[in-house]
Parts: structure tokens; C-alpha cells; sequence
């Protein structure tokens, strides 16, 4: 379906209206959508993208707010996604992060969109991978990724993003909890919000620590632990020049082309994968695995010869095609 070309250069003019219809088209996955992403696809890649992760109640949604802020404040123009829990009656997001955000809601230079994680494990959807490629080609300097808090599983911001912060509080034992759930790996520094809080020394000390041990040569980035009271804006501009610092070590060393080449070969294959995914279980497969089910619950056959039939069945189609 042809996009009409006084849409698209409304999208690139970063009409608001336009660029959330365009979201909106993407994250209901229309017709529409495909041909969107392939129009924007050439005046992607000049935004810097920030993910920022962590556990429910570290004051994500907050820190966000208080960095767009310090980003306008710059004269630099902020898109928001917000990933929020689905609801599981709608699918749509449960939780409005856009709520903790009226500090920057009304500004001209800053787009919010709250998105549901339709299931993704990894605390980030796909499609708010592709609504921030909409936001990047609508011309915004600095995209923000905030995830829904869910643990160990929210490790893909780190291939969404140039810059991954995570975000922790001091009572709440996270420096162990980091640990065990990889957010180590993927962090490139911590912040320790609320630190007005007891045990917010303590809690850096065993941050740093725990950093220590992480392997890494003379070239390598340091990964370091910055201080918040995001609610009172404290502290915002000592993250802001950690994402800098981060960014111009990853600039200066060839990295972050790396990373943005990696995340181009994901979306490749993710692409073909959901492709596959389509085609292979077209209403004839599905069928032929229903009517299998009898046969595997009285144990007559087994699953690996079920899958290998539909696959043959579908290497057969595809052949003839």
C-alpha cells in the first residue's frame, strides 16, 4: 500500500500528529506499517538512543522525566517510548508512564508514546524497537527507551540502545539481585536512585565491587555507579555527562558503529524469522497439528515426527511456489 509523499515529509518535518499515526500504524502492525518503516528507513540512524532498565519502583519513569528535561534544556529534542506491562484484556499498556512525566508532557521538543510489551520477555517489544526508528527519522536528537521492570528477562534494551542504564535503589538489595539477573552484562554504568535513602553508600561500595570483577583490559569501558535523587533533579546532570562520556569512548573506538551494525543483523533476522513464522503456519498447518494432538496425547507418535512432517509439507509448498 503506497504512503502518500505529503505524509512522510510531514513525518520528517516531525509533525507530532503525523509521527503518531505512523507509531500507531506500526504498533497495531497495519498494511500500512512495512511501508512506513521502509520510507523512514533512510533518514534513520542520526538520533543517539538511551535504554534505560530496572526494577519496578527504582524510579525509572522519574529519571526519564528529569533527562529529557536536562536534554531540552540543551536545545535538544527528546522522543519517549515507554514500554508498560500489557494488560492482558486488551493488550494494550496497563500502566501510563507518561503520568510521571509532566515535566516535559506539554514541551513542543519532546514526543511521548506509552507502549504495551505485547509479551516480549526481554522487557522491550519489538515494535517500540520500530516506533523509535519513526521518532529517529522524525528528526528527535535523543530517544529514550524505558522498559517495563521485569527482572532477569530484560536484557534486549542493551541491543535497542547506544547507551544502557540501569537503574537501582538502595534498600532493595539490587547489587546481588544485578548479579544473578545479567543486568551487569548489560548495563554500561548503574544509577543508584534515591540515594538519600539509608544504605545508599553501601549500596554503591557493593555496585563497584561487584563491577571489579567484571573482566576488561586497558581499552575497555568502565562501567561506573552515578548517584540520583531523581524526584528533586539531583544528580541528572552528573548521568547526563556519564551518557556523554559513554558515548564519545564508543565514537572514538569504532564501537558504537559495531553496535549499530549488530542491531541491524538482529533486525534482519527477526524480520525473517516473524516472516517465517507467518507463512509456515498458514491455516493448513495448523489444522494438521490440531488433528496431531490425539494422536500425540495416545502416545501413537511423538513430536519430532510431527514437526518433521509440517516441515516437509512446508519445504514441498515452498519448492512448487
Amino acid at each position: 500500500m503506497q504512503i502518500p509523499a505529503n505524509s512522510i515529509e510531514r513525518l520528517f518535518h516531525g509533525d507530532k500528529r503525523t509521527v503518531a499515526r505512523a507509531i500507531s500504524q506500526v504498533e497495531n502492525d497495519t498494511l500500512q506499517a512495512r511501508e512506513i518503516l521502509k520510507s523512514v528507513y533512510a533518514r534513520t540512524g542520526r538520533a543517539y538512543r538511551i535504554g534505560i532498565t530496572g526494577p519496578p519502583g527504582a524510579g525509572k519513569s522519574t529519571l526519564t522525566n528529569k533527562l529529557a528535561r536536562f536534554y531540552r534544556s540543551q536545545s535538544l529534542t527528546v522522543g519517549i517510548i515507554a514500554v508498560d506491562p500489557t494488560s492482558p484484556f486488551t493488550g494494550g499498556a496497563l500502566l501510563g508512564d507518561r503520568v510521571r512525566m509532566s515535566d516535559v508532557e506539554l514541551d513542543s521538543g519532546v514526543f511521548i508514546r506509552s507502549m504495551a510489551s505485547r509479551g516480549s520477555l526481554g522487557g522491550l517489544s519489538k515494535k517500540a524497537k520500530e516506533a523509535a526508528d519513526v521518532l529517529d527519522a522524525a528528526g528527535y536528537d535523543v530517544i529514550m527507551l524505558e522498559t517495563v521492570g521485569v527482572g532477569q528477562s530484560e536484557l534486549d534494551i542493551a541491543s535497542a540502545a547506544d547507551t544502557t542504564v540501569v537503574v537501582l535503589v538502595p534498600e532493595s538489595g539490587d547489587g546481588i539481585q544485578a548479579m544473578k539477573a545479567g543486568l551487569m552484562e548489560i548495563a554500561d554504568f548503574f544509577v543508584l536512585n534515591k540515594a538519600d535513602r539509608p544504605g545508599a553508600d553501601q549500596a554503591v561500595m557493593s555496585l563497584k565491587m561487584i563491577l571489579g570483577f567484571r573482566s576488561h583490559d586497558a581499552e575497555s569501558w568502565m562501567a561506573d555507579v552515578v548517584k540520583t535523587q531523581a524526584s528533586d533533579g539531583k544528580g541528572i546532570d552528573d548521568v547526563a555527562a556519564m551518557v556523554h562520556r559513554h558515548r564519545t569512548w564508543l565514537e572514538t573506538t569504532g564501537a558504537l558503529a559495531k553496535k549499530r551494525r549488530s542491531r541491524l543483523e538482529r533486525r534482519i533476522r527477526e524480520i525473517i524469522d516473524d516472516q517465517l513464522h507467518t507463512e509456515f503456519w498458514d491455516n493448513q498447518r495448523s489444522r494438521e497439528l490440531h488433528e496431531k494432538l490425539d494422536l500425540l496425547l495416545q502416545r501413537q507418535t511423538n513430536p519430532y515426527d510431527v514437526a518433521a512432517g509440517l516441515l516437509e509439507d512446508f519445504r514441498s509448498s515452498s519448492a512448487r511456489t
